[in-house]
């Protein structure tokens, strides 16, 4: 099926789709393998062209890792991801065409926007004025209607497995917010009815933006779980025969692999704001686009999203901003407890990929929308394990709350990684880094992935 915006997409490149005589699934590996390589490889010339210019992530206060790391890794992603899909990805309707282009539109700003923050940076009000434009851009408002996405329905686990004539609306099978089109093909229209799917909309993509980049705060932790929500995301939309948003998923899985090669601990290079930002917004899109895979993000995503509503709630309690600068996240916490940030990344992905199986299971089971709800009263579950584990492994190491930080642990005459004297060390383990009084554990890249001041020096 060739669709008007398809061949919009082939004349831009002036080459025939590769989509006509392939198959569906030889495309998706084609294309999984084309990001992938080129992220990988652009991820070089990235590092080459800041250790040239000079724009590098010096050690400070806020971070742990002790040499000069670039952070616009997420250059590399974005322009993989673009060019691949371009070569590979075959929409399958004129309205996934215009979401795509949406989402192109809205990953540019982001990207332009915060490339400036990772070399000049910027106040949180202009960052998130800037979220806000992205999620208006990707509702595709004009001509009355939304031509992008707009969160409005809902699956009910409650709700009986049929649509019948007068069945409460509680009992019904899809829940609408406010708005409810004569028929799925056309699009909701722009009223004030749609205020409530707006807001829901934007604090769900805002939100998906946020948590990776507050994830980002070790070593290939942000980058390992995105891949694993991008891969899950591309293994149901194929099997509920969404070829064309799996190949779209899986081309940006594959951008994401690519870098993350490059940001395993120790890492060469950092993805930035300019990185989380771009895989927050692109996996929002993805999670809603098709449907039926907003619960698997969120099951994928559960803990870090629930650690980050942890975080600015205790906060909000203690009389701060929810913006206030801590080491109370989830990956600060377990380091304190001893892991060190490979073992962190480990114990992460594995509840990722756990829930992520889990919602795989789930999605063949017919009208499994209540399961998928325990699933996500699961995550809620085990993140309260964690905390409960991770106050029993502390057994009374306190986390600080702001304030002086210790400086990064200077290198060796020899050039052969750090060394710190066992006071030093007591400091780093404050942070989480490295236990108090074990004098042979040695510092690893950490950063924090929150908004902080100028990274580069001018």
């Amino acid at each position: 099926m060739v669709q008007a915006g398809i061949i919009s997409i082939q004349l831009l490149l002036l080459i025939p789709f590769p989509g006509a005589i392939l198959p569906d699934l030889v495309i998706l590996l084609i294309g999984a393998a084309c990001a992938f390589l080129l992220a990988y490889i652009l991820t070089f010339a990235v590092r080459a062209f800041c250790y040239k210019l000079g724009w590098l992530d010096h050690p400070a206060t806020r971070r742990v890792h002790i040499k000069a790391v670039p952070r616009l890794g997420g250059i590399a992603m974005f322009l993989a991801f673009v060019i691949a899909s371009l070569l590979f990805y075959n929409p399958g309707s004129n309205n996934e065409v215009v979401i795509y282009w949406l989402l192109i539109a809205a990953a540019t700003l982001m990207v332009l926007v915060h490339l400036y923050d990772d070399i000049l940076g910027l106040k949180p009000l202009p960052k998130l004025l800037a979220q806000t434009l992205a999620v208006i851009i990707i509702l595709g408002p004009w001509g009355s209607v939304f031509h992008g996405i707009l969160l409005f329905t809902f699956n009910n686990p409650f709700g009986r497995e049929m649509m019948q004539p007068g069945l409460p609306w509680y009992l019904q099978p899809t829940l609408f917010l406010f708005i409810h089109p004569a028929s799925p093909d056309i699009q909701p229209s722009i009223s004030l009815a749609a205020i409530p799917a707006i807001l829901l909309t934007w604090f769900w993509t805002a939100g998906m933006m946020n948590t990776v980049n507050l994830l980002d705060g070790l070593d290939g932790l942000a980058a390992g779980v995105v891949a694993i929500a991008g891969f899950f995301i591309t293994i149901i939309s194929f099997v509920l025969h969404q070829q064309s948003i799996a190949v779209l998923a899986a081309i940006f899985t594959g951008a994401v692999l690519g870098f993350l090669l490059h940001n395993w601990n120790p890492a060469k290079i950092f993805m930035g704001d300019t990185g989380s930002m771009f895989l927050g917004l692109s996996l929002a899109v993805l999670s809603i686009m098709g449907g039926a895979k907003l619960a698997l993000a969120f099951m994928v995503l559960g803990v870090p999203i629930l650690d980050v509503a942890v975080v600015m709630i205790n906060r909000i309690r203690r009389g701060q901003s929810p913006l206030h600068y801590d080491k109370t996240h989830l990956h600060y916490r377990l380091m304190a407890t001893g892991l060190s940030v490979k073992q962190i990344c480990y114990v992460i992905y594995g509840l990722s990929f756990i829930y992520g199986l889990l919602a795989l299971t789930l999605s063949g089971i017919h009208n499994a929308h209540f399961y998928k709800f325990t699933g996500v009263v699961l995550v809620g579950l085990t993140m309260i394990a964690l905390i409960i584990w991770m106050d029993y492994r502390q057994r009374g190491v306190r986390i600080p709350l702001g304030g002086p930080e210790p400086t990064p642990v200077p290198e060796n005459d020899d050039g052969d990684g750090p060394q710190a004297s066992s006071d030093e060390q007591h400091n780093i383990s404050t942070e989480g880094q490295v236990r108090a009084g074990d004098s042979n554990l040695r510092p690893q890249n950490l950063h924090d992935g929150e908004a902080s001041p100028a990274r580069f020096p001018h």
